[in-house]
């Protein structure tokens, strides 16, 4: 969180981990113009307000996947028509991520549909994580869950991040999933934690869920014991037969700034993403998201296998408003990296 000096500059405050969700309603509902001013002050006072984060997400690993997540294309359990695939061929996998570096990427991220990796497909991922962090790029994978001497060889081959979502809030988790309960996800965050592996960890909006559930998730992610250092958004993406489509409910434009300036307010230093469903975003609310403290986006064509905003579109987007992506451009606040 952020205040202000009295000459007018944000400074930084110590990070909280004990939100309670009737603070987090506070914060909601405050008039939007207050909310949004108090957003960018946090931000202002941890990032530089004119920079975003680029990465790109490749599925090194597609469908079949044993769990039964509710809005998830890649679920064996529905009929989605996404195939299953083997993982990919190494030299595959560092060719697309040499190629999302060309188009302005400074992370790559390398997905795989399982509910947790076996050794062997490990080592080949350990491989895959080596050769990407050899171009120079930061490195993420989301691989299911994980034991904690498999989050060490991730670490040792050179992973920075590991993404793994808790999705929704505690009360309407299982609603949506079933075979993997939070707990689990929370301890496979714990396991990548305790190996020196940064976390990134977020959800989605627009599953059926009430705002109390997105301040639900919001409030579990700010009081873990670190906050996670990117906190991925992910608009739901409508998905052939899966059950979300009989409840999904896409948030207001308004409710979704809303919510990013909730995020920034209550994680401060975290990377927050515009991830999936981007598509489904204007311009003008993108721009509003930023204003709110969003700082991180996916280019590309497909996220996984779901559409993505085109990299043009969004040269074009960050252009306009004056917003660079490249990592070398970024201007840090000199309160922020002490």
């Amino acid at each position: 969180m952020s205040t202000t000096s009295q000459s007018g500059t944000p400074t930084t405050a110590p990070l909280r981990h004990d939100w309670s969700r009737a603070e987090a309603e506070a914060l909601y509902n405050l008039p939007f113009a207050d909310l949004v001013f108090r957003a960018q002050g946090t931000h202002r006072a941890n990032f530089d307000p004119n920079h975003v984060e680029t990465a790109s997400l490749l599925s090194i690993k597609t469908g079949g996947c044993p769990e039964d997540c509710g809005y998830c294309s890649q679920s064996a359990h529905y009929d989605t028509d996404v195939k299953a695939t083997k993982l990919m061929d190494t030299d595959a996998v560092v060719a697309t991520a040499r190629r999302a570096k060309d188009a302005g990427a400074s992370r790559f991220c390398m997905a795989a549909a399982w509910r947790n990796p076996k050794d062997k497909d490990l080592d080949r991922v350990c491989d895959m994580v080596s050769a990407v962090k050899d171009l120079g790029l930061e490195t993420c994978a989301t691989l299911g869950m994980l034991t904690p001497p498999q989050a060490e060889r991730l670490r040792s081959a050179g992973l920075d991040f590991y993404n793994h979502n808790v999705d929704t809030s505690p009360e309407f988790y299982g609603r949506i999933i079933t075979t993997r309960t939070l707990q689990d996800r929370i301890d496979t965050l714990a396991s990548a934690r305790d190996a020196g592996l940064k976390i990134c960890c977020g959800g989605i909006v627009g599953m059926g869920e009430q705002v109390e559930d997105r301040l639900g998730m919001l409030v579990l992610l700010a009081n873990l014991p670190s906050h996670p250092e990117s906190v991925p958004i992910n608009l739901w993406n409508e998905v052939k037969g899966v059950p979300v489509n009989q409840t999904a409910d896409r948030p207001d434009p308004i409710a979704l700034v809303r919510m990013i300036a909730v995020a920034r307010i209550m994680m401060p230093k975290s990377v927050v993403r515009l991830s999936a469903g981007r598509q489904y975003m204007t311009d003008e609310l993108q721009a509003l998201c930023f204003v709110a403290g969003a700082n991180s986006i996916f280019i590309g064509d497909v996220l996984l296998t779901t559409k993505n905003p085109q990299t043009m579109r969004d040269a074009d987007l960050l252009d306009r408003l004056g917003i660079t992506s490249r990592l070398d451009d970024a201007k840090v606040p000199a309160q922020a990296a002490e």
